[in-house]
């Protein structure tokens, strides 16, 4: 085995280099010997500048491996082509610098042989076998895990691998740490260098360090305050001994957990905390509360300092943590007083802010941060942070707190970031002298403001809506009377007749100012509603077709059925009546065509609690959904779209009551509508039906009415004795003349006072009263409880413009009565009075 670089060259030569020209055969460019010199070279010089400590990128070994990369390059080039031939090209200048490497090194064969050693190597295997090199593999065997790491790396040699593993050797009293590199050689098949590099001096100022830490580590763990440290988003990554035992926990489970100081304290975290740094990289302190075992309280002061971004390193935050219940009784007495404050102060539920003279924020707690904005930082100026136009009060309620005047009225002010969102301002100022601060609490009234402006909007609709109630009251009264005294002409001119074509016109106008006033009963929700349990999902089915013919070709319709979706107990043709007006105006709206989306669904109790209607109680609902992809509607109008007689259409197309009429009659049957509009983009109207649950007793009751409705009586003659109560003069000349044509005895009275006269002077029987619902002094149910003990089981008609139930409350129990709403016509009349009587 060749042990020197002569012995390695003769050895080569003899076996495999041709008969020649020896200088020729040795270097065949010139090239080629210059390349391989200055790549061993290179490698030499960065692998002697990395043992000497020159690190790359502050990473030792870098240089070590691009030398080694560098003299593992020279010696595949140089060894390029067959085993003979490159041995042949390079024996001495590769040997030369393999042997002029400080680290030990040697040159294997594909059987794992030492072809070449450097003295480096030797010196570090000398006296193991005589006076012999022998390979890594030999010298750690039978030694344990050294034999096993010399192993893998032999294998990894004679299959043309690269590996790199630490291995133990020398003495056993002598021992030192080196990386053993192997890389195989291209132009030697199985081939490969081996470089050993001590890590032992590393190892060791590794291990001193190491010591280093854990006795300072030791230092702070056990040292007599709190300390912990954050990363930029808050979470703790480290947290002393003395801490975790304050709190009674293990300060590895809070580091695990990337727990965050806010869940650690007792309240809230003073704002502003995270502020900018006032001094260099010093932050304020921190008075709080700490959650201790059994939710105990401990008072600290945190002392914080940021530390800035390092070579790869985030930002950290290290904090200081004093304990503040132990000290002499004064300073407990302080301390006590300052952390009752600070508890106060950063837990109250409204926002406070200390202010300086020139109304600059000085500190400020969590509620007002969280109401300002997170962008609040001292020195920021309190009046900028409103709308322009509040900022003359701000600086007027600052002004009379420098002053000592004593606050008066709060001042309703608005944020610039969120106009939306209102507040109060009081402000106080809290000691005297030249720097003297004023208190600012910020009490938020957003919700208070929207209930208020609902509560107006609700009265106004409702004013609105006792007027518009009282208008179509009279209105019937003289439209009862128009289209009874049309029926009384129709019934002496037939069709022939020159007159019949003009009182024909008089009617159907008197009728479609009949509508009208339906229309204005709706919106004050007094109009008659006949409600009975229903299935939105039929009542839709059967709407459809009429929907898509109003709708036109241009605007496409879409239904989506919610599944098992639950029955209400509404007036059928008043809710078909709330579909329609919401179609036409979301057709009207989209005069280039687009979609109508109507979709139904079932609200929870749960789902209404979570949609934060303050108005509408916390039940369960049906849902209806009407959508379009319009023009939308202004934000400004959004609140005007249901008063009576209000429209942006032109007057030709609406009377302003389409969705006054909706809005009456979805609040007449309990439930609640909302809009939503977006400019562009279409409008939602959203209503909620409250859901009937039917029992057992309600369907038998619905059959048996339904099975009680008697067919239309060809015969509205008849005879008995009538009591007309209407103080209406018109309408009670029309229904005298209209009963008595039909062969009754009409008694009239114009008030409830004179119609018991009137029954007190009759001798006769008494079959029928027919009374109207309002009238001066005595109304009609009260008339009827009179009526009770002088005509005991005769049967009452009542007649109104009102709705049933808007006088029902006012009637015994026990009393019976029927109901014929205004405006009705002489046939109308005529048939409900006979089938009272018949039924009698």
């Amino acid at each position: 085995m060749a042990e020197t670089p002569a012995d390695y060259a003769d050895a080569v030569e003899g076996a495999d280099t041709p008969v020649g020209n020896g200088a020729e055969a040795a270097w065949s460019l010139p090239a080629r010997r210059w390349v391989v010199i200055a790549a061993v070279a290179t490698g030499i010089v960065t692998t002697l500048l990395d043992t000497l400590g020159v690190h790359v990128f502050g990473l030792p070994g870098v240089l070590t491996a691009f030398g080694l990369v560098a003299i593992g390059g020279a010696v595949l080039y140089g060894l390029s082509g067959s085993n003979a031939d490159a041995l042949s090209r390079s024996p001495i200048a590769a040997a030369e610098a393999l042997m002029a490497l400080p680290d030990p090194c040697y040159v294997t064969d594909r059987r794992g042989s030492l072809l070449f050693a450097n003295a480096a190597y030797r010196a570090l295997t000398g006296g193991f076998d005589g006076d012999r090199t022998v390979p890594v593999e030999r010298l750690l065997a039978g030694r344990g895990e050294g034999a096993e790491v010399s192993f893998r790396l032999a294998q990894a040699a004679r299959t043309g691998f690269a590996a790199e593993e630490d291995v133990t050797i020398g003495p056993r009293n002598a021992e030192r740490v080196y990386r053993a590199i192997v890389r195989p050689l291209s132009g030697m098949s199985g081939g490969a260098v081996w470089l050993f590099r001590d890590l032992t001096a590393e190892r060791e100022r590794a291990e001193s360090a190491e010591r280093m830490h854990k006795r300072s580590l030791a230092y702070v763990e056990h040292a007599p305050f709190g300390f912990f440290a954050a990363d930029p988003d808050g979470a703790l990554i480290f947290m002393n001994a003395r801490l975790g035992n304050w709190l009674g926990v293990e300060p590895q489970q809070i580091t695990e957990r990337r727990v965050k100081l806010a869940e650690l304290v007792i309240g809230d975290v003073p704002a502003l905390a995270e502020g900018e740094a006032s001094d260099g990289d010093q932050l304020p302190p921190l008075d709080v509360d700490l959650r201790g075992p059994d939710d105990k309280a401990i008072p600290v002061r945190i002392m914080r300092t940021r530390v800035a971004a390092t070579a790869g390193r985030p930002p950290r935050i290290f904090a200081l943590v004093l304990n503040r219940t132990t000290g002499d009784k004064a300073e407990e007495t302080v301390r006590d007083a300052e952390m009752r404050f600070a508890r106060f102060f950063n837990n109250a539920p409204v926002g406070i802010a200390t202010v300086d003279a020139e109304g600059r924020i000085d500190n400020a707690n969590r509620s007002f941060v969280a109401y300002a904005g997170e962008e609040v930082a001292r020195g920021a100026e309190l009046a900028s942070l409103m709308m322009e136009e509040d900022r003359a009060g701000v600086e007027e309620v600052l002004d009379n707190a420098r002053a000592g005047r004593p606050s008066g009225a709060p001042v309703d002010v608005r944020l610039a970031r969120n106009p939306d969102r209102v507040g109060q301002l009081y402000a106080a100022r809290v000691d005297t002298g030249a720097g003297a601060s004023i208190v600012v609490y910020l009490v938020d009234a957003t919700e208070q403001k929207s209930l208020e402006l609902q509560f107006a909007q609700s009265q106004k609709m409702q004013a609105v809506g006792q007027l518009a109630g009282g208008v179509a009251h009279d209105f019937n009264n003289l439209l009862t009377a128009i289209i009874g005294f049309c029926d009384l002409l129709l019934a002496r001119h037939q069709a022939g007749d020159p007159s019949f074509a003009d009182v024909v016109q008089i009617k159907q106008n008197a009728n479609r100012a009949a509508n009208l006033t339906r229309q204005l009963l709706a919106f004050s929700r007094r109009q008659t509603l006949r409600p009975k349990v229903l299935s939105l999902t039929d009542a839709l089915a059967e709407l459809q077709n009429l929907l898509a013919r109003l709708l036109t070709e241009k605007v496409e319709l879409k239904i989506v059925h919610g599944r098992d979706l639950g029955l209400v107990k509404v007036d059928q043709n008043q809710l078909e009546q709330v579909i329609i007006n919401l179609s036409v105006n979301a057709r009207d709206a989209m005069p280039d065509g687009g979609r109508l989306t109507i979709r139904t669904a079932n609200v929870s109790e749960a789902d209404s609690r979570a949609l934060d209607h303050p108005l509408m109680p916390h039940a369960e609902y049906v849902l209806i959904e009407v959508g379009d992809t319009g023009t939308g509607i202004p934000k400004e109008n959004l609140g005007k779209i249901f008063e009576p007689f209000y429209t942006t259409k032109d007057p030709s197309k609406g009377t302003g009551l389409g969705l006054s009429t909706v809005y009456g009659i979805v609040k007449q049957t309990g439930g609640f509508i909302f809009p939503y509009s977006t400019l562009g983009k279409g409008t939602i109207f959203r209503i909620y039906l409250p859901r009937y649950i039917e029992t057992a007793a309600d369907k038998a009751a619905e059959a048996a009415a339904a099975a009680a409705v008697p067919a239309e009586a060809a015969d509205l003659t008849g005879k008995g004795t009538i009591l007309l109560v209407e103080d209406e003069d018109a309408v009670r000349t029309f229904a005298a003349r209209a009963l008595g044509t039909r062969g009754y005895e009409v008694l009239q009275a114009e008030s409830g006072e004179i119609a018991l006269d009137v029954v007190r002077e009759h001798d006769g029987r008494i079959d029928l009263v027919v009374s109207d619902v309002v009238m001066p002094n005595m109304d009609g149910p009260t008339m009827a409880k009179e009526l009770k003990t002088l005509l005991p089981g005769t049967p009452i008609i009542f007649v109104s413009g009102y709705a049933e139930d808007a006088f029902a409350k006012n009637l015994d129990p026990d009393q019976e009565f029927h109901f014929l709403p205004k405006p009705f016509s002489l046939k109308q009349l005529a048939a409900a009075v006979k089938d009272v009587m018949g039924r009698k």
